[in-house]
């Protein structure tokens, strides 16, 4: 890939990084913006594959050496990656790439949970008596049925664990939460399944123990990403220590907070640098209170657009659609890249009318989505091997961006505006990337603005 074609895709690698001050500002509201980024080198996936698998093999060593050596597990976790400088992280820095381009690189690593010593305290004796953990558990304490939760045996939990510098990182002048939404916010920390480090690697999203009714059914979810801060749990919370284990789970140590997601448009609106157009296109058309309104719908999906992706239709047919003249034809467009009651993550899959959660397997799965404009489905292919997932709408726009997760479901970020397939012959013709003029954009979409007028 050239690098000139990578350059609009720089911002929206780090879409959904949420700055610090943002993020604690508010507790009851998550903030993103873009971080300023640059490539100065993209290397091949060879290099990547050698580089990384080297950093996380040496470090793997070392770390279970001198957790093992050991009395205190979690203690000697954070000792150690303060010591080595968090050397995957450095690696991952001066290779200088984005989330979306990540290897398929640790599938054959395997688990890293073959330990020397067999564990002997819980994930909460860990997290109690560790003293890097001390708010953490005071928080936990709050909560006798999260305290037995984690002293458990009925699962095998993951608990992504904030030290003690994450809650420094809350302003002094910060509402206090209510007592529902701080615990809201620990349950968001554990998952219920079973995530060691090498896991982790190779997974896009993990289930948490907190579940929402606007997200249908099934559970809220984190996502894991690796970019020029390393490896990232929802874009900006770094994990700076792995692996460890205890008799009912793992832990792994991260330096921020996580914060339960706003909703998709308050998203949206958090991004102006790259949604802009999007959401003055959903506000002109009417379509952004419908989007917001979860008393209609349980969960979604919405294929967002990015500023660059409106600019790509050319200025003639980006001025019809925005004219007065347009505006029901924008509508039915934007209609299009909206699909309500169905959660669709990059390796997982919710139903609103169904119990029955689907992890999307390695290999390749497709789906046909319905949109809100009546009639017309997305037809997406997801090939998944290990780390790397590439996601495609109608066999043509491709996800730059996965998993910007929302309360109320989730953004995936696509390449190209998609445009409705026009009847030729009685067959549909799905558009490819070719040059669209007005009269071929209003072609496609006049019989949809019929259906939507009536």
């Amino acid at each position: 890939m050239k690098f000139i074609n990578i350059l609009p895709l720089v911002a929206l690698s780090n879409a959904f990084v949420l700055p610090e001050q943002q993020v604690f500002s508010q507790l009851t509201v998550e903030s993103h913006r873009s971080a300023d980024s640059a490539f100065n080198k993209l290397p091949s996936k060879d290099q990547l594959v050698e580089k990384i698998e080297h950093s996380f093999e040496k470090l793997s060593g070392e770390f279970n050496h001198a957790v093992h050596c050991s009395k205190h597990a979690l203690d000697s976790a954070i000792d150690f990656a303060a010591e080595a400088g968090n050397d995957v992280s450095k690696k991952v820095r001066k290779t200088g790439f984005e989330a979306a381009s990540w290897i398929d690189s640790t599938a054959h690593l395997g688990s890293n949970d073959h330990h020397h010593n067999e564990p002997n305290q819980t994930i909460y004796q860990l997290i109690s008596t560790s003293k890097y953990t001390t708010k953490l558990a005071a928080a936990i304490n709050e909560y006798p049925d999260l305290v037995v939760l984690l002293n458990g045996t009925i699962a095998n939990y993951t608990v992504f664990a904030p030290i003690d510098s994450a809650f420094d990182k809350i302003p002094d002048k910060a509402p206090k939460p209510s007592k529902e939404f701080l615990k809201n916010i620990l349950l968001y920390h554990v998952s219920p399944d079973y995530y060691p480090a090498a896991k982790v690697l190779v997974t896009h999203t993990v289930p948490t123990a907190l579940t929402v009714d606007t997200v249908g059914i099934g559970p809220q979810r984190v996502s894991t990403n690796i970019g020029l801060k390393g490896l990232t749990v929802n874009f900006y919370s770094r994990i700076i220590a792995i692996d460890i284990f205890g008799t009912n789970g793992v832990i792994h140590g991260i330096d921020s907070l996580l914060i339960p997601p706003p909703n998709v448009v308050d998203i949206i609106q958090f991004l102006p640098g790259e949604f802009s157009t999007l959401e003055l296109g959903l506000t002109k058309t009417g379509l952004l209170p419908i989007i917001n309104d979860t008393s209609t719908h349980v969960g979604g999906t919405i294929f967002a657009p990015s500023n660059f992706a409106f600019q790509k239709l050319g200025p003639k047919v980006t001025g019809f659609l925005f004219s007065s003249y347009g505006q029901k034809y924008l509508k039915a467009l934007l209609e299009y890249h909206v699909v309500a009651n169905q959660t669709l993550y990059s390796d997982a899959y919710y139903a609103a009318d169904s119990v029955d959660n689907t992890d999307i397997p390695k290999g390749t799965f497709h789906i046909d989505l319905p949109t809100l404009l009546e009639g017309k489905s997305l037809g997406v292919n997801v090939a998944r091997y290990g780390r790397l997932i590439v996601i495609r709408i109608n066999g043509f726009s491709q996800v730059t961006i996965e998993d910007g997760i929302a309360a109320d479901g989730v953004i995936q970020v696509v390449s190209d505006v998609l445009i409705p397939p026009k009847r030729i012959d009685r067959m549909e013709q799905h558009y490819q990337g070719e040059e669209l003029t007005v009269e071929d954009l209003k072609e496609r979409l006049e019989p949809l603005v019929e259906i939507v007028e009536m």
